[in-house]
This record gives C-alpha cells, sequence and structure tokens, in this order.
C-alpha cells in the first residue's frame, strides 16, 4: 500500500534517474515525474487528491522551486516541500528563511544529491 505520494520536479534527467531509484521501496513510496514546472502543474491537474509532497530543484529552467511550492501549495495540488539544490549552505539557509516567512509547508532546502537518511528522517512523520 503506498503511504506517500511524491511529485518529483527535476530538469536534469540524471538527477531525476538517481532520485527515482534512491526512492523507489515499493509500497512506501509513489512518484510522479516532471521534468519542468510546467510537467508538474499538469501532473497536478491530473492527479486526483494533493500530493503529500514536492520534491523539487530550486533551478528549473521555466521557474524557480521555491515559487512552484509556492503555486502549487496555494492551489491545493501539494501539502509540504522539500527543495533541491546545488547551492551552498547560506543560499539553502537564505532559501529556507523565505519560505518561512513566506509561511509555505517547506521540510527543508536540502543540498545535491539526495541524501536518503535525510529524507527517511524529514518524511518519517508524514508516512506516520
Amino acid at each position: 500500500m503506498v503511504k506517500l505520494e511524491v511529485l518529483v520536479v527535476e530538469d536534469h534527467p540524471f538527477q531525476l534517474i538517481a532520485v527515482e531509484m534512491l526512492l523507489n521501496q515499493p509500497g512506501d513510496i509513489r512518484l510522479t515525474q516532471a521534468m519542468n514546472a510546467h510537467e508538474a502543474r499538469q501532473a497536478c491537474r491530473e492527479h486526483q487528491a494533493p500530493f503529500d509532497l514536492l520534491l523539487c530543484d530550486q533551478r528549473l529552467p521555466d521557474s524557480y522551486g521555491l515559487e512552484l511550492l509556492e503555486e502549487l501549495f496555494c492551489h491545493g495540488h501539494i501539502h509540504h516541500g522539500i527543495i533541491l539544490s546545488s547551492a551552498t549552505d547560506d543560499e539553502l539557509d537564505q532559501l529556507a528563511d523565505r519560505a518561512k516567512s513566506r509561511r509555505l509547508p517547506l521540510l527543508a532546502c536540502l543540498p545535491k544529491p539526495l541524501d536518503l537518511n535525510q529524507f527517511k528522517a524529514l518524511t518519517a512523520q508524514l508516512l506516520g
């Protein structure tokens, strides 16, 4: 039984495959993939319920991850978000502060590549 519906938005095919391989745990997580904000919006329109989690690259070809998180949350398409980025720790902290000031449901801004243990720790409460 799927416990967590995750929308993964990543424009680099290698990174997208890496996340899919890392999180592909039968029964726990169902992944829906998008390569950009446009595809993410389309996936949300086609999905019957809000996604539990948006796992999104900060720099997409047609948007920034934080702005996409805000848009999808405000339209009721997602419940929580995690932003991934190659940015410095200071830049990740600034992103997290911006999300907090906007009252967005951001669980964390994480460096790439995604660390499975960090992901599990952040989503443990969602799976419970």
